[in-house]
């Protein structure tokens, strides 16, 4: 796989981990994707920690925030994360997963030292799992931030938090929770110990997709209190906030899905040439092997507009219009590709026996995630247009 990715302007220190991750998902993990401890909601939390203690022994826990004391940058951050992705398995192991990196990237920006300590060590040393509080069902916040029904009402030196939310990814299990809610002030974020009473799940969701730990939840907070050291800044800044964690976000989902799709791929490539219609391998059949061909494109131009976007994130810009660009563009790619690899497998490609059926329901619900492609492109037109206005002077 190193050959078919960019190494320019990589350090040999990342590039060297990169690789080692890389042998470490080929070699140790990928055995588990038949693993019965997963399920439709995610792998069990026994597998999770089994998984966690091999990435642990190999020295490969969170490897994109080396020592746990700092992040590489995103570009390196690319060369690791998408052969984490190399198996759905990989980030899970690795702590390389949403919602997790996430987080951790958003507590390492904006924490206090106190809540640092607190609430991201356990994180980065794989000890823990969060969730991110913030889409609510019909009505509420999604796509649209701004339509927040959560609220956060001061109360002395507490906050009281109530309301609902939806889709919250790894809730069931997690020990850290990020919510967010609205103030007289605006969008505040706090910071919580879970499981916690006033916070209840009221189901999980039955979804297409089943990678990550603790599926997706309904959650109900009801009279959550909290004391005021554990908001995140100052109330009104959770808007500001969930732009910093917002951009870097998208991006890991790019590139995690990007190394799962670079895999299945390998598998149908594999499965291409060793099997045999109307007197020769499936490869030499124009209708097939062009399949191959335009998914090596698209995973080549789905790398270099991941690449792209990292490099701005690393200029020390915000990254929202190009993150938006990249999440369409690079889902979009993923989203041929493993439908490609699916249809070249035919009966078999639509089986649990390799991991490209999975592939496929995970990068259809990608397309979702962080924002539909529909609204980053409403909200990329909304620029063209504003710029274009401003350029009349």
């Amino acid at each position: 796989m190193s050959a078919l990715l960019e190494r320019r302007g990589i350090s040999d220190r990342a590039l060297d981990l990169a690789d080692k991750v890389e042998a470490f998902v080929r070699n140790v993990i990928a055995p588990f994707e038949q693993d019965s401890r997963q399920g439709a909601h995610g792998p069990s939390e026994a597998l999770v920690a089994d998984l966690r203690a091999r990435a642990r022994d190999a020295g490969l826990m969170t490897p994109h925030i080396p020592g746990g004391t700092g992040h590489l940058t995103q570009r390196e951050t690319a060369a690791v994360l998408i052969r984490s992705g190399l198996s759905p398995l990989g980030p899970v192991a690795l702590n390389t997963a949403a919602p997790d990196e996430g987080n951790m990237f958003l507590l390492g920006k904006v924490a206090s030292e106190a809540l640092k300590d607190r609430f991201l060590k356990p994180l980065v040393a794989g000890d823990a799992r969060s969730a991110f509080f913030m889409t609510e069902p019909d009505g509420g916040a999604g796509s649209d931030p701004s339509m927040m029904q959560t609220t956060c009402t001061p109360d002395g030196n507490h906050w009281v938090i109530n309301g609902r939310k939806t889709y919250i990814t790894g809730a069931e299990g997690a020990k850290v929770g990020i919510v967010m809610a609205k103030s007289d002030d605006g969008a505040c974020m706090f910071l919580v110990d879970l499981p916690h009473p006033a916070i209840k799940t009221v189901r999980i969701l039955d979804t297409i997709d089943n990678s990550m730990p603790g599926g997706h939840a309904e959650i109900e907070i009801d009279n959550l209190r909290l004391p005021a050291d554990q908001m995140l800044g100052d109330p009104g800044e959770g808007f500001r906030y969930a732009q910093v964690r917002l951009a870097p976000a998208r991006l890991s989902h790019c590139m995690r899905w990007l190394g799962a799709c670079v895999r299945a791929q390998e598998i149908a490539t594999d499965y291409a040439n060793r099997r045999n219609a109307f007197g020769k391998p499936l490869i030499e059949h124009e209708g097939v092997g062009f399949m191959l061909a335009q998914n090596r494109i698209d995973l080549k131009q789905a790398e270099l507009m991941t690449l792209w976007c990292a490099d701005v994130l690393d200029s020390g810009a915000y990254g929202t219009t190009e993150s938006s660009m990249t999440k369409v563009a690079v889902s979009e790619a993923l989203m041929r590709v493993a439908d490609n690899c699916v249809q070249v497998m035919g009966g078999q490609g639509v089986t649990a026996d390799t991991i490209v059926e999975k592939v496929f329901r995970e990068i259809r619900a990608f397309r979702i995630y962080d924002g539909p492609t529909e609204v980053h492109k409403w909200s990329l037109a909304g620029k063209i247009a504003r710029d274009w206005k401003k350029a009349q002077g």
